[in-house]
């Protein structure tokens, strides 16, 4: 199987990119688990690419904290144990309080027009029981928050720290089925908070949906 990429897309995306963003939806998809060992030449020949853009694809991605280079090893898919894991959720939930009063006091209509429309995804995903349709939109909801409070390292120092946090997000939700359903109520009332321009209850939703996530990761892993 191979995967053609379009003169289209690389008049707008470098070759590299596009093979970082199809090997981290296959991370986050779960289709490359954490520990498994990424060789270029079989990835190389999956997605119809030379071996040069894979490596450039590797670096990105250990960049973001997905994958781990160990010397004369090779590559890896990260794994990342409870203990980093709530190492990184402490610094998250300071950020998202952040992001949340940021955001509400300057996104515009364009900007919720957007949410709206990736929550209502997130609705049809839930309804489908589609866990790996929801893990990219629920990813893409407060990717979105933290890039429209305006503040470029906020943005790139949250989108890190999720990106590592990915890495469980969807074992969370296939151990736990009703953490869609959850989850999603949590993102409709998020939105309506910002929505309503409640910047300091936005804020505090979003800092609480971040630790409900961390407890739902506990349980998920403890059963």
């Amino acid at each position: 199987m191979t995967y053609p990429v379009t003169l289209e897309l690389l008049k707008t995306h470098s070759l590299p990119s596009l093979v970082q963003e199809e090997l981290e939806r296959m991370i986050l998809d779960g289709r490359l688990v954490p520990g498994e060992q990424l060789r270029e030449i079989p990835l190389a020949a999956l997605l119809g690419v030379s071996r040069g853009p894979i490596r450039e694809a590797f670096r990105a991605l250990e960049e973001k904290g997905l994958v781990m280079v160990v010397k004369n090893c090779g590559v890896y898919v990260r794994t990342l144990d409870i203990e980093e894991a709530d190492q990184i959720y402490e610094v998250r939930l300071v950020l998202e309080r952040l992001i949340g009063e940021k955001v509400t006091r300057r996104i515009d209509e364009q900007g919720l027009q957007s949410l709206r429309e990736t929550v209502s995804g997130m609705r049809d995903a839930v309804e489908d029981g589609d866990v790996t349709r929801y893990t990219g939109l629920n990813i893409a909801f407060h990717d979105t928050l933290a890039r429209l409070t305006g503040n470029l390292k906020l943005h790139a120092t949250y989108a890190r720290l999720v990106g590592e946090l990915s890495l469980f997000r969807r074992q969370t939700y296939v151990h736990d089925e009703q953490s869609l359903a959850i989850s999603f109520s949590e993102h409709q009332t998020i939105l309506n908070a910002i929505v309503e321009r409640r910047a300091g209850e936005a804020g505090r939703l979003l800092q609480k949906h971040a630790s409900d996530s961390q407890r739902r990761l506990h349980r998920a892993l403890s059963s």
